[in-house]
């Protein structure tokens, strides 16, 4: 009788192979996600965020009367979510001087951020708008950061980046 391990599920292949690994019953396991048990905690935090969102726009709506004011506080709002957003990734640029490798970083994603901080922050000069020209501070400096380790660790086994090796 076949056994079952925890991390693995029967599916039943069609076609010619369908009784290959098991000529009695035509199953044969097939190695579950491993990060399935890693899916909760983030599903929780984006739920948790998304209400923080619903709940900030519902208070700016329906709470706050004069549209001068909602929407000075709906800036705010949103710059701190931008913010947030452009410091989230230095959790992982303190595992990636903790391990020296940028393995976890995605440099592709680096550059857009830079080149997509940059835009916003010169449009917000431009409007002397301080709600979109601070908020993208943070990315500029985050992206010169990674950047920076980037080219810090580039010799590393995991380095696929050519142009930034030395």
């Amino acid at each position: 009788m076949l056994s079952l391990h925890p991390h693995h599920v029967l599916h039943r292949p069609l076609g010619p192979q369908a009784h290959a690994d098991d000529p009695e019953r035509g199953q044969c396991p097939v190695p579950a996600l491993s990060h399935h048990g890693h899916q909760r905690p983030m599903l929780l935090q984006t739920a948790t965020l998304l209400g923080v969102l619903v709940l900030g726009f519902g208070y700016f709506w329906l709470l706050v009367p004069s549209p001068e004011a909602r929407l000075q506080q709906l800036g705010l709002f949103c710059s701190t979510f931008t913010i947030s957003m452009y410091l989230s990734p230095l959790a992982d640029l303190a595992k990636v001087i903790q391990t020296k490798s940028t393995q976890r970083l995605s440099f592709s994603l680096t550059i857009a951020t830079l080149l997509t901080s940059a835009s916003w922050t010169l449009y917000g000069f431009q409007l002397r708008d301080p709600y979109i020209m601070v908020p993208n501070l943070p990315g500029i400096l985050t992206s010169f950061i990674r950047l920076w380790l980037f080219w810090k660790y580039s010799q590393g086994q995991d380095r696929n980046y050519p142009l930034l090796q030395t």
